[in-house]
């Protein structure tokens, strides 16, 4: 998958990656990553602007698997900005 967001691989709430390609578990993984994409491309948003709801998923709950925290963060995010 080739991100139309630039997302550095080694910054905070960046995604699974292996050999550099992202990883995805399961079908719905890589959904829930694509529509969070999408979100900021309609938007003209960067992953920058998602990242601060996403790392504190993340820190809230680090036992949770990687892309419920941020499904939970997206949740949050598109409310926060009222994109419903």
């Amino acid at each position: 998958m080739t991100l139309p967001v630039p997302i550095a691989a080694d910054a905070p709430g960046a995604p699974p990656r292996r050999n550099g390609e992202l990883v995805f578990d399961a079908p719905w993984e890589a959904r829930a990553f694509g529509l969070c994409i999408a979100v900021l491309e309609r938007e003209q948003l960067g992953w920058d602007d998602f990242r601060p709801f996403l790392v504190a998923e993340i820190e809230a709950a680090p036992e949770r698997p990687y892309y419920e925290s941020l499904a939970v963060a997206l949740e949050a995010f598109v409310g926060h900005r009222s994109l419903a």
